[in-house]
């Protein structure tokens, strides 16, 4: 890692969704889709889809602040996933699929208050944005066949449905931020 790199740590729905959309952004480094936000440690896959573990499924994203500011990532976190309904993205239904922006440090945190609000403000949303913006305590790195999952499966029939259309609406509305 430069030292020119800082990390975001975003949950909004599968992480495949998640993945696939910031990888094409300019200045991103890097994207691992994991767990965070839970009480289990070294959580797998199947104990986070079983709903008791706490965790979120999340991306953790390495960027250059220089090429891409992280007002700009939140701006393609909320404008690619549905940040008013609770605990659901779509047909994906549970804790792990909340709403949810882990914050590395103060700034960050000042930053996500202050997009909601401006987003509130305008009404973007029809229904009030109940994104969770709480400081990461611990990641924890999804299995190896989650990464890179859509780059690797996109004839897949979940990535055709879900994650196609969300890379497409953010090709579309982000053409400044493309790799």
């Amino acid at each position: 890692m430069s030292t020119t790199s800082a990390v975001a740590t975003f949950g909004g729905g599968c992480f495949w969704c998640l993945e696939a959309v910031f990888e094409q952004v300019r200045g991103v480094q890097s994207v691992v889709s994991g767990y965070a936000g839970g009480h289990v440690e070294n959580p797998s896959y199947e104990e986070v889809c079983g709903k008791k573990t706490g965790h979120a499924e999340v991306v953790q994203i390495t960027f250059d602040p220089a090429a891409v500011g992280y007002r700009d990532l939140l701006g393609v976190f909320f404008a690619t996933h549905d940040p008013t309904t609770p605990n659901r993205q779509g047909a994906d239904v549970g804790p792990q699929y909340r709403s949810v922006i882990y914050t590395h440090d103060d700034e960050q945190r000042r930053a996500a208050d202050a997009v909601i609000a401006e987003l509130a403000a305008e009404q973007v949303f029809p229904n009030p944005i109940v994104t969770e913006v709480a400081p990461l305590t611990r990641f924890y790195p999804a299995e190896g066949y989650h990464q890179g999952f859509y780059r690797a499966n996109p004839m897949q029939g979940y990535c055709m449905a879900v994650v196609s259309p969300k890379v497409a609406k953010f090709r579309k509305q982000f053409q400044q931020l493309l790799k």
